[in-house]
């Protein structure tokens, strides 16, 4: 079997950095193609993913058309050659689209709702594969899973904090310090929304100074007056300075999601968060793991009221209950995937009553 994954995003090398090995070590031939963003093409050589660049970063939101083009040319050349039996991503813009015309099935895996992006992919789609709680609803092609996109790197099984790793550079996982995420509204998406402005960023990383250490995590490049604040770790230990962190605040959904998945107590600053949230948001406040607002200020009040209490158990007891009972997200998607490649070219097979139970079991909702 012939798979092609595509990454746009680091939090796409880690969701998939557990599946591409769980197919090649199967027998299949697995083909990584990557979009140059933020570091996920250092993730890339530090997980040993053989993987071919498609496109740079775009330079400008006008230039994201541009590069998203040339994005998807090279992949249908690319997945011309290669004959895919079945191509996934996360948002999948570029494989659903290409994968009609090389006769590839493919798997797209969403977890926001209302993005105008949507509109051009699920259309074409065979497979979207969302969490549980979504809203929208795509028809007979949309797969419910329990469980989060994080999942398939942070849920305990596959994720094992390395405290040694942090103390190689130089932060003490024991001591009192707060992690602060300033994203790059560049993409599609992003068109009229923001997170933390200018003020509002240094007002929350001086009032969390007065509480103890704080790192700073940013796509774009940090002012002179955070130099002391740069993150002291390499890309791949993110994760494990979000673990052992007493508190996570930051204008970036995926991170956010990370850190109260880790049940690390956290603040998330975004205009989405007016009004109707997305459902994964929502399921995590429900289970007081985090606390969203698009309100700059109020974001930066909510942090220094953390900042100031002792939450840690109450945010692990929380956490406990939320994953119990998720399923494995990446044994999931590596069996779908499996399902749909053996689909390629001809019409979906009869579901037997056996794997129908063991759906159920997964709690994984398939609508056909």
């Amino acid at each position: 079997m012939n798979v092609v994954v595509t990454v746009q995003h680091p939090a796409h090398v880690h969701f998939f950095k557990h599946v591409v090995p769980a197919l090649r070590a199967r027998g299949h031939e697995v083909h990584v193609f990557a979009r140059e963003k933020d570091v996920a093409l250092d993730l890339l050589v530090h997980y040993d993913i053989d993987h071919t660049v498609l496109a740079g970063k775009p330079r400008s939101l006008g230039g994201l058309a541009r590069t998203q083009a040339t994005y998807e040319y090279r992949l249908w050349k690319a997945a011309e050659r290669i004959d895919p039996d079945v191509m996934t991503a996360i948002g999948g813009t570029a494989v659903a689209h290409v994968s009609r015309l090389v006769g590839a099935r493919s798997v797209v895996w969403l977890d926001n709702e209302g993005i105008l992006a949507h509109r051009i992919t699920t259309p074409f789609a065979h497979r979207v594969c969302t969490p549980m709680g979504f809203r929208d609803d795509f028809g007979p092609k949309h797969v419910r899973y329990d469980g989060f996109q994080e999942l398939a790197y942070l849920h305990p099984d596959r994720f094992d904090p390395d405290p040694g790793g942090l103390r190689a550079h130089g932060v003490d996982p024991d001591a009192k310090y707060a992690v602060v995420r300033f994203r790059e509204w560049s993409a599609l998406h992003d068109v009229g929304e923001a997170g933390f402005s200018g003020g509002d960023k240094r007002r929350l990383v001086e009032s969390l100074a007065d509480h103890g250490r704080v790192y700073v995590v940013s796509e774009s490049r940090l002012p002179a007056s955070f130099r002391d604040h740069r993150l002291p770790v390499r890309p791949h230990l993110v994760h494990d300075l979000l673990f052992y962190a007493d508190l996570y605040v930051g204008d970036s959904a995926t991170m956010s999601t990370e850190a109260a998945l880790l049940g690390t107590p956290a603040v998330r600053c975004q205009s989405f968060a007016d009004g109707q949230d997305m459902s994964n948001f929502v399921e995590l406040a429900d289970h007081g793991l985090l606390r969203s607002t698009a309100d700059g200020r109020e974001a930066v009040r909510e942090a220094e009221t953390l900042a100031r209490s002792d939450v840690q158990t109450a945010w692990s007891e929380r956490r406990a209950r939320l994953l119990d009972g998720k399923i494995d997200v990446v044994e999931f998607a590596v069996r779908l995937l499996l399902s749909e490649a053996g689909r390629a070219g001809g019409e979906p097979p009869a579901r037997s009553s056996a794997s129908r139970d063991r759906d159920a079991d997964e709690r994984v909702v398939a609508t056909d």
